[in-house]
Order: structure tokens, then sequence, then C-alpha cells
């Protein structure tokens, strides 16, 4: 490509961006002249250089648009409808000039339609310009206003002689024409623009910019090198010339950083033009406010935050914005406000966006993350609102109820939280009800030099970025700072509130680390803080990241490496990573491997318990997973109808069922253990709650004749009662087998395979199915189920037949087909047994039908070997 066309692409693009933006603001502004005539100007400039270059194609396009703008600078009416032709037809240029970049030729194309209607605009604006008449209904020019009174054509004389009674120029005496005197007047009383020469400028390609980034880097590596040698050395003579080195280093860096700073107003430029188009597609009125335009940021992090704040502000239009109707209802003003602020705070970039809408739906949050098993319902419980709103940058993650063409896939905030994260940056969210919304970005000034605090852990330094250091804390045992545990995990009591604790030389795998001694890294991402405990803190420092090695980069702990002024290369600690470590610890939700009861499992298989007591009959236990939590409630609410006690339990009415031997008591405080699925909710009132334990079940199947029993296993060395959640269940109430659906857990090695889409009814079959002593998978879907089944050990399925009955038997159909089909047992579970659901059953070839609460029946299935039903086709 010459150096001509790629001097015209460069500017050309920056021309065609500028009149994107000033259009929406002549939109805004119709009154504004200096905008239109800046509009003008730039596109005759653009349709002048196409000509002259030779692109007919941009050329005919800028003519089109030149002959729309030209009639609304000669007065015409500014409609929306004009203003979307020209932006459409900007976009279109836009097109064009990458297709030109990229082949080095005008794309062959037909604008006819785009022209036809931009030229009809410039004639329906023409149009209205004549119809207009002046204050006293007569055109002031002489000749107009005769034509005006005598409509009939005129002949040769009659115009000549109105040309002749026409007023001529004024004359000097030197036979020159002056302007008349009031032109004079008007004149001189105006005062006069003048132009600034402005200060020259000078192109210079991004890669000459970037090669000299990385020299200076350099450079500040050999001088923090050599101010070590210095330290070591003691030499008097060398210390002024160092720190004249040392001087000019910094301002040469300062220097290239300011080559590579830009306003953060090139990255919102095209927000305005955004918010508009969003305005109106979704018929809402929006305001778009831009504070510190001029805040500069390093070029390679402006490219960066683009995307993350288009997609905030989509966000704020469609999701945070009401609609007029809402708003007046509401008492707002009808016109929508989303506005950006940036500033720069304690050597970082805060950006700030916010809207005066609805603010977000916390319970809508709270009803997805459920819907998406993102976390149990206890958890949801104990989350703050602040937590819970954190949801939304979870992937896939839409509260819309609909996919639109702007809004539903739940895309958006995920992009933001990912990029955010890639240039190290902190982000978090504050919402009110009915207020609004502001969403808050933290980011480096650049990605190329940044502050580092120094640590030690164990043998190795590392390097943790200070943007996110909050402060330092000296632990000790017997100190007033110390590391306590609770439940087995480090914390730290610092000022009435409990931090985590994450020991960085244990992240580095070493063996008996001290976790009482050092000290604590006060960090914070989010809204969330925590602490890495750090053997010792050298210095901050200014270091030059160097990005880590591709063979590395799939560690999340660290962002990059660098080296220090001794030389020694340290890695770069990635806070984002360690967040994610603590929150991982925190919220354990990892895949359980099912293994056979005689063998000694990892401690990771271990099932949490509830024990309780019930009766006389000892202790029992339920798994933890079922609960949704634990109550203690006043028996005098409790209520009587139709032979069944009651309790208006958050807003609704809650069975509630003793279980065993226990009684509901008449008076005092009753413990229940909550279960719930969904809508549907159950109390189980018990004697006493004693404790929630940890412990690897070998379930003893219980005798018929224990009625709401599965067996007994021992826990913490007791004989414990293992509760058979289904005795208990409402039968007569179908949602309790039509739960949330989840995604799938995929298990490696499994020998049995549960496909079963409620949540509620793989939980509760879950112990029935470890007494089998084999291993367990569980699927959710069908699809899942079909990747899961061709597992080599893989030797019975239990299809549900109750959601999706077609469904259903088309799988076992295919298993049945498959190549290890014959020797596959495929049991069918259903709530109610039909004799059409066993005759369907037996024309797919399923070894038996099963019903799902029939735990001895299931058992005897699955230690059978024969092919009963199939045998029997």
């Amino acid at each position: 490509m010459d150096d001509l066309l790629q001097e015209f692409l460069s500017e050309t693009g920056e021309n065609i961006d500028t009149v994107d933006r000033e259009l929406v603001r002549f939109e805004q502004e119709p009154n504004n002249r200096e905008i239109l005539r800046n509009i003008f100007r730039l596109v005759h400039t653009v349709k002048g250089t196409c000509g002259f270059i030779g692109l007919p194609r941009l050329e005919a396009l800028t003519h089109a648009a030149e002959s729309v703008i030209g009639q609304f600078r000669d007065g015409a009416t500014v409609s929306a409808i004009a203003v979307t032709a020209i932006l459409e037809t900007i976009d279109c240029i836009k097109e064009i000039l990458a297709e030109l970049a990229e082949k080095g030729q005008e794309p062959v194309g037909n604008d006819e339609v785009l022209i036809t209607e931009l030229l009809a605009l410039a004639d329906q604006a023409k149009a209205e310009l004549s119809h207009r008449l002046p204050e006293n209904g007569e055109p002031s020019d002489p000749v107009a206003a005769y034509l005006t009174r005598h409509g009939s054509p005129l002949s040769e004389d009659e115009l000549d002689l109105v040309f002749r009674s026409a007023p001529g120029p004024e004359r000097g005496p030197n036979g020159r024409i002056e302007a008349p005197a009031t032109a004079k007047a008007a004149d001189e009383a105006a005062p006069r623009e003048v132009r600034p020469g402005g200060s020259a400028t000078l192109r210079v390609s991004v890669d000459t910019i970037e090669h000299l980034m990385t020299m200076v880097s350099e450079l500040v590596l050999t001088r923090n090198q050599l101010l070590e040698i210095s330290r070591k050395q003691e030499d008097v003579g060398l210390k002024a010339p160092l720190q004249r080195l040392s001087l000019i280093t910094a301002e040469l860096q300062d220097g290239v950083m300011k080559t590579r700073m830009q306003p953060i107003g090139n990255a919102w430029s095209k927000l305005p033009r955004i918010v508009r188009d969003l305005g109106a597609e979704l018929g809402k009125r929006i305001e778009l406010v831009m504070e510190g335009t001029d805040t500069e940021l390093d070029r390679q992090i402006l490219d960066l935050i683009k995307d993350p704040l288009t997609h905030m502000v989509r966000n704020c239009a469609d999701h945070a914005i009401e609609s007029r109707e809402e708003r007046l209802a509401a008492g707002k003003p009808e016109h929508g406000t989303i506005r950006l602020a940036a500033y720069h705070e304690g050597g970082s970039v805060t950006i700030a966006v916010s809207d005066d809408g609805r603010g977000l739906d916390i319970a809508r949050i709270r009803r997805k993350a459920l819907q998406q098993c993102l976390a149990q319902e206890a958890e949801l419980e104990r989350m703050s609102d602040a937590q819970i709103s954190r949801f939304i940058f979870h992937p896939g993650f839409s509260t819309a109820e609909s996919v639109t063409a702007v809004s539903g896939r739940g895309v958006g905030m995920d992009v933001v939280k990912v990029n955010v994260d890639a240039i190290g940056g902190i982000i978090d969210i504050a919402s009110t009800p009915g207020v609004g919304t502001t969403i808050t970005i933290k980011i480096p000034l650049t990605l190329a030099i940044v502050s580092a605090l120094i640590v030690v852990a164990g043998k190795q330094r590392f390097a943790i970025p200070q943007i996110v250091v909050r402060e330092l804390v000296r632990v000790k045992a017997g100190a007033d700072h110390r590391v306590e545990q609770i439940n087995g995990a480090p914390v730290l009591r610092l000022r009435d509130r409990l931090l985590p604790i994450i020991a960085l030389s244990a992240l580095m795998g070493a063996a008996g680390a001290p976790t009482d001694d050092g000290f604590i890294v006060v960090t914070q991402i989010g809204e969330r803080q925590f602490g890495i405990l750090v053997d010792g803190v050298f210095h901050t420092e200014e270091i030059v990241v160097k990005p880590m090695s591709t063979k590395l980069r799939h560690i999340p702990l660290f962002s990059g490496n660098t080296i220090l002024g001794d030389g020694a290369v340290v890695l770069i600690v990635d806070p984002n990573g360690i967040a994610r470590l603590v929150g991982a610890a925190a919220t354990v939700d990892a895949l359980r491997v099912e293994t056979p009861a005689q063998a000694q499992p990892p401690a990771a298989e271990k099932t949490t318990m509830l024990v309780f007591r019930a009766g006389l009959e000892g202790v029992k236990a339920v798994p933890l997973s079922l609960v949704t939590r634990l109550e203690e409630v006043d028996a005098g609410e409790f209520q009587h109808s139709g032979g069944r006690v009651l309790l208006h339990y958050r807003d609704r009415l809650m069975p509630i069922i003793p279980v065993g031997e226990a009684a509901i008591r008449t008076e005092g405080l009753q413990p229940l253990v909550i279960i719930s699925d969904g809508e549907l909710i159950l109390g189980l009132a018990v004697d006493a709650i004693v404790d929630i334990v940890d412990e690897v079940l070998d379930v003893e199947i219980a005798s018929m004749s224990d009625r709401g029993v599965i067996g007994s296993a021992v826990i913490r060395g007791r004989a414990t009662d293992i509760l058979d959640l289904a005795h208990y269940l409402p039968k007569d109430d179908p949602g309790w087998l039509s739960g949330r659906r989840s995604d799938a857990r995929p298990i490696d090695a499994a020998q049995i395979l549960l496909v079963e889409p409620s949540d509620f009814l793989r939980e509760m079959l879950g112990p029935v199915l470890k007494a089998s002593g084999r291993q367990i998978a569980f699927a959710s879907d069908f699809e899942t189920a079909t990747r899961l089944a061709a597992h080599e050990a893989m030797t019975c399925v239990l299809i549900d037949l109750d959601r999706t009955p077609d469904a259903a038997f088309t799988f076992a159909a295919a298993l049945r087909a498959s190549a290890s089909g014959d020797s596959l047992r495929i049991l069918g579970l259903t709530s109610l047994a039909t004799p059409e659901l066993h005759m369907r059953a037996a024309q797919v070839r399923l070894d038996e039908v099963i019903a799902k609460f029939d735990r001895r029946a299931l058992l005897s299935e699955l230690a059978e070997r024969k092919s009963g039903m199939r045998q029997a086709a």
C-alpha cells in the first residue's frame, strides 16, 4: 500500500469518527451552527479527497451525505430520520475503508438504495426551504419579490427592467466596490476570531513507540541493577552520577509513557452513538453524561477497556433505565441518565459507570443463581446483597426473560470481568433499588511498568501489585494480631472482622510452612478482602512486567515475571487468581466420585451429614446437601388443620412432620430441619440438633420393618440411622419429583449412571445407591448421559421415566442398540408404575421398572444379574 493511500486512510478514518460523534451532538443541539459547520467541512474534505485519489463509490456516498448536511446548513429542519440515514452512510463508509485498508483497492458494491434515500431527504429539505418566507411575507431580494408577486413567466424586456431597478453596489472614489456602512459597522463591532496556531504534531508508528518503550524498560532494569551495586559497595564516587542517571531515566520513562498515553475520551467516543441507537431501538429517552474525558491512560489499556465499557453502557440502557411510563410513575424524569466518570486516584485510574434506573433486582438474581445451580439455597440465604449482585459477572448469567439483539445471552458482564481481570484491575458494584446502580473499575495507568511490593515466601521472592494492597499486618503467636483457626481454616481477626488467610509458601508446595508468624498482606479484590501470608517484606519497587512463558501461562497464580535490581527473576502474583482460590476454598463444590463401600476412599469423598436426635431410638443423620435451613421456632406458632400440623413460614404454610418417635412440642422452642425443593417446603420436627460431620458412609441396609430408615452407618464411632427422606415426603404432591435442572457432574470410573433431572431426587437417592457398593455418576439430561454411558466401566443405567417419557424411552432404545447394549443393565425409575409404562418399557427392552421410593427393590435389582423384563419381551 503506497504512502498516499495510507495517509488517506488514517486521516479519513479520524474525520469519519469525528463526524459520527458530532452528528449525535448536533441532533441534540440543532441550533449549534458551529457543530454543523464542522460536520459539513469534514464531509466536504472527505469527498474531495476521494475524488482526487479516484474512489468513486466513496465519493458518491459522501456527496449524497453532503447534500443533506448542506440543506441543514441552509436552515432546513433537522430530523431524526435524516440523521439516522447519514449515520448509516458513515457506517457504510467505515466498512468500505476497512476493506480498502485490507485489500488496497475500493471494493465493488451498490449503494443506490442509500444514495437515493439521501437525495430524497435533500430534495425534501430543499422543498421545505423554498416554501419559507420572511416575516413580512415577501422575500427581501427585489428580484425574488417581483417573481413572487408575478408568478407568470416574464419577457426579456420585463426581466431586464427588474434587474435595472435593483440597487447596485456602492463604489468608492477609486471606482472599487465598497461594503455598505451597516456591514462595516457590524464587522468593526464583531470581535475577530483569532485561530491558535496549535502545537505541531507528527505521526509516529505504534511499533516505533513500542520499541522505544521496550528500550526504556531495559534501561529501568539496568538502573535498578546499578543502584543495587551502589548500595552494596558504598562507593562515594558513584553516588552522584547514579543519582543523575536515575533522574534522567525517570524523566525519560515519564516522557515515553506520555507518548503512549491517550485521553479516555477516545475509548468513549463511540458511546454517544451507541446510546442514541439503543434509545431509539428500546423506545427510551437516554442522556449520556461523560466526565473526565481528558483523563489519560496507556494506549494498550485503553484498547482493552473499550469492550467492557460498551457492555456496561448497553446493560445500563437495556436493563437499568426504565421505560417512560415506569419513570413517570416512580416520580422520575422521563429521560434516564447514564453517567461515565474517570479520575486519577493513587497511581491508578478509577472509572465509574452509573445510572438512575431501577437498580439490581436482587430477588431475581437470587432465583437465577439458584436455577443455574451457581449456589445452594442455604448459601444464598447467608449471602449479602453485594455478594449476590456479583453473580451478574458469572459466564452465561442473565436476568433477561428473553434473548434479544441487545441482551439475554449472558455474555456482557462476563466480558467486563474477564477483561478487567486481564489488566490487573478491580471491579465493584453497588446498587440501590429504585435509585440506580454504580459499577466501579479501578485499573493501573499502564501495564508496562508498575509499582509492586516485594515479599519473600520460603526461599523465594515474589512481587505483589501495589494497586491491590490495602495494608500490612505483622502477625505472631501470642500477639494481638495472630492467625486463628476456624474449622481448620486460617483466619485473621482484624478490627472485628474475620479475613481468610492463604499462605503463599503453601501455594508453592512448601511442606511444613509456618502459618502463625510473618506478615499478612491485606488484599482487596472488589468487595472481598483476604490476607496473603508471607515470611517477610522487602520494599516497594517499580518493576517492568514481562509476560509469562507460554508453558506457564496456565498457572492462574501468576500474571508475569520481572527482573529485580540484583538480577533475580521473580514471579508477579496475580491477585485475581489468589482471590479465586480463596473463594474456591470457601465455597468448594467439587465433583464427587462415589466409591465402593468396602474400599477406603480419600478424604475428599466424605459426605457431610447432619446428626440429630429423634425420640428414644438414638441419633439419626441425613445428608446436609438435602437440608435447606435449621430453625428453632416457638411451638405456640404451630397451627392445626385437617389433622396436620402447619407453620406459617416465610409467607407460606409449611407442613411439620415428626421424625421417628420425636413428638412435636406444645410449648418452648421446637428444633426443625427444613427441607425444600424450589417452591416446595417441608419441616421435620426433631428433638435436638447434635452436630454436622464429614464421614465416609458405609451403609448397612435396614430391614423392611424399619420404616423411615435407609440403614445404619458408623458416624464418629457411633451407630447412626440414616434417614429415608422419601418416607416423609408428601406422596400426593408431584412437585417433589420435578425439581430444577442443573449441569451434570461428569465422574470418571463410574459403574452406575443415574439419569435424573431433579436435584432433590439425585441427592436423596445418593445414599441408597452408595449402599450397593459401586461407583456412581449423575446426569441431569440425556445429552450428558449419552456421553457418560460410553464409559468402559458402566454396567447399569437408571433412567427417570416421569419427566419426559418419550425422551427417556428413546435414550433407553439407543443404549440398547449400542455396542455394549446387550451387557448393559437398564432400569427405569418412576413414581407411579402403570400397565402402559410397563408395555413401553418392554418394547425398548428395559430390564425392569422400579418405584423411586422402594429402596429394597432398587438395591435388589442392582444386585440382580439376569435380564428380567428383557427376557420376557
